[in-house]
């Protein structure tokens, strides 16, 4: 499961706001790029973790961040999580807008929802949780990340990705860092 992240415009700006109410984490820090479809933190509702995604009709450069170098907020339905300034990203913001819905040369891509060391498997000793040519369905897990010695177990699913589709690549390797955006999988439609 994965929620999309409500905009307003606002006198040149777009406000995003939560879709519903929960504990808000993750966030992006002041001065990084927002694109359509990218992950920016996550909101925990009931102790559940889910991904929070930019929507596709909003990215910009972050000018201000709610309650900014807290590990996690209370958020309602109507805080203002996240300020963007479009035109401080130029044209790397234009370029995201029209590739709205994870398209890529050759195919989909599903990208990581935040930094950290990428591990394939869920323990050295388990197999992978995808090969080549799996088909990942929405929600099924396909790795973990490593964030100051916290493993997160990373699902499937997000806006534009369809709800199933075959793995063509796993991009990173097991145990290279990773940033917030980077391509996990190649994808096509299964």
């Amino acid at each position: 499961m994965s929620l999309i992240a409500r905009s307003e415009a606002s006198e040149g700006t777009f406000l995003l706001r939560p879709p519903t109410v929960g504990l808000w984490r993750e966030a992006p820090a002041v001065g990084s790029l927002v694109t359509p479809g990218m992950a920016i933190g996550a909101l925990e509702i009931q102790g559940r973790r889910v991904p929070l995604f930019a929507p596709s009709d909003a990215g910009g450069v972050v000018t201000e961040v709610f309650d900014a170098g807290r590990a996690r907020s209370a958020v309602d339905y109507d805080t203002v999580l996240l300020r963007l300034d479009p035109e401080g990203a130029g044209a790397a913001v234009s370029a995201a807008v029209a590739d709205v819905g994870g398209a890529a040369e050759g195919g989909l891509v599903f990208r990581s929802p935040m930094s950290g060391r990428f591990y394939a498997r869920p323990a050295p000793d388990q197999p992978p949780f995808l090969a080549v040519g799996d088909v990942v369905e929405q929600g099924q897990a396909i790795c973990l990340l490593e964030v100051m010695k916290t493993f997160n177990r990373v699902t499937y699913g997000g806006p534009g990705l369809p709800a199933r589709a075959k793995v063509a690549a796993i991009v990173p390797a097991d145990g290279d860092d990773i940033d917030e955006g980077a391509p996990v999988l190649q994808l096509e439609e299964a």
